[in-house]
């Protein structure tokens, strides 16, 4: 009886492994599952690598923006998107244009010529007038072949005179006088008080007169030493000059 139960218990054993091996040939088993889990692993790196070349297309975009027009063409290549390369393209233009933009303007302006009259290029004479009264006159003109300016006023200086007459300030000009070959300009001096109220008089027998560059009191090159009367000129503490004049009788109106 009891060799009979061991005999079935080994019979349903046997029945029971021939079923597993069957459902395993018949693709349903365990096996199945395995294979279908690893199925996902291998496609997974193909959907996550999809949109990958999408975010890097946009960010080649980005960069084209930023940097200059050259580089827009990056974005065509990156991605397949038509809007990254639109965006590359349309921020290389900007990038011109901004560079245009940035010439700085005025540098075309040139400044204007200017020569000078001195004793170089001019003949200066110095004379005593009747009318106005102690007044004398100094005459310039161009001996050069071109036009030269007289900026300010002479700088007088009679003999060792250790200080330099003042200029009268009502008769400044409203341009520089200019002088062609062989025109002259003129300017006024006031020797000496006519009521006889200046000081320190002197009579000066050499006199000195110098002229301005285009800055007020800059060297505007050689002086001239004009002749003076063989008695001298009397001068005193009121000694003043005009600015250069195109005519004479406007030298000698203050």
């Amino acid at each position: 009886m009891r060799t009979s139960r061991l005999q079935l218990l080994a019979a349903a054993g046997v029945a029971v492994a021939s079923l597993a091996l069957t459902a395993c040939q018949d693709g349903t088993g365990t096996r199945d599952e395995g294979a279908s889990a690893t199925q996902p692993v291998a496609s997974t790196p193909s959907d996550a690598s999809s949109p990958a070349p999408e975010e890097s297309a946009s960010g080649s975009g980005g960069n084209g923006s930023t940097a200059n027009g050259s580089t827009g063409s990056g974005g065509d290549t990156a991605g397949s998107g038509e809007s990254g390369s639109g965006s590359g393209s349309g921020s290389g233009s900007k990038g011109s244009s901004a560079g245009k933009g940035s010439a700085p303007g005025g540098s075309d302006d040139a400044p204007a010529t200017f020569n000078p009259c001195n004793g170089s290029n001019t003949s200066v004479s110095a004379a005593p007038v009747s009318r106005p009264v102690n007044h004398m006159l100094i005459t310039v003109k161009n001996t050069g072949s071109k036009n030269c300016d007289l900026t300010y006023y002479p700088v007088l200086r009679f003999d060792e005179m250790q200080w330099v007459p003042q200029p009268v300030e009502e008769s400044k000009p409203q341009a520089v006088v200019t002088l062609a070959p062989g025109e002259s300009a003129y300017a006024g001096v006031l020797l000496s008080a006519a009521d006889g109220s200046g000081s320190g008089g002197a009579t000066g027998k050499k006199l000195t007169v110098g002229f301005q560059g285009r800055t007020p009191n800059s060297d505007g090159g050689p002086a001239a030493i004009p002749s003076l009367p063989a008695a001298g000129v009397y001068y005193d503490s009121s000694l003043t000059v005009t600015y250069w004049q195109s005519s004479a009788d406007d030298a000698l109106t203050y």
